[in-house]
């Protein structure tokens, strides 16, 4: 029976796998999805992916499905809960951040910027198909990240640094840096055109 070949990284264990199977690379268009997408990387700051992965879940009802409505109305009560919580990264700035990141968040869309048309903006609503054949092709950051973090920290975000940009663009498919020899490259490449 043939293996399937999939992209080096996600290889230490099943729900980084199917991670990288299902949702890493494909476009995401959805704001409220790519706004979670965006906190959960700022998350990861100064750690793995693989970290935040595990705790997605625990995120997801700690922060109220990332329903920047009720997050904006976080109290002190709430934000010691929160670092009380281990299901979480329990780091007040990040949890700090979380909460004016959602104020941003509003703000633009206030402003009639929808969020999701905002960070597409910066790969021109199209998804960058790369050829890479190597991770260690893989930069850490592109002129269309760096535009990106500049465009949010002067919208207000926080956690939002060219590096975290670049890797919520992979994860969100603005760019497809599947390797070209894992099977999600061309599957992931398709779905951009539809």
């Amino acid at each position: 029976m043939k293996s399937i070949i999939r992209c080096p990284w996600c290889e230490s264990f099943d729900l980084y796998r199917h991670y990288h199977d299902t949702e890493w690379g494909v476009p995401l268009r959805d704001s409220r999805k790519l706004f979670e997408l965006l906190i959960l990387e700022g998350a990861q700051a100064g750690l793995s992916w693989s970290t935040v992965l595990k705790k997605r879940e625990s995120y997801r009802e700690a922060f109220d499905n990332f329903d920047p409505k009720k997050i904006v109305k976080y109290d002190d009560k709430k934000i010691s809960e929160l670092l009380a919580n281990p299901g979480i990264i329990r780091n007040r700035l990040k949890v700090a951040a979380t909460i004016g990141n959602a104020k941003a968040y509003l703000a633009l869309e206030k402003s009639g910027q929808p969020f999701n048309e905002f960070v597409w903006s910066f790969v021109k609503n199209k998804p960058i198909q790369n050829k890479r054949h190597y991770l260690n092709e893989l930069p850490a950051r592109s002129p269309e990240s760096d535009a990106m973090s500049k465009a949010l920290l002067k919208a207000g975000f926080k956690f939002v640094g060219t590096t975290i940009c670049y890797a919520f663009m992979q994860a969100s498919g603005m760019v497809n840096d599947h390797l070209i020899s894992c099977h999600r490259y061309s599957a992931v490449k398709k779905i951009s055109k539809t």
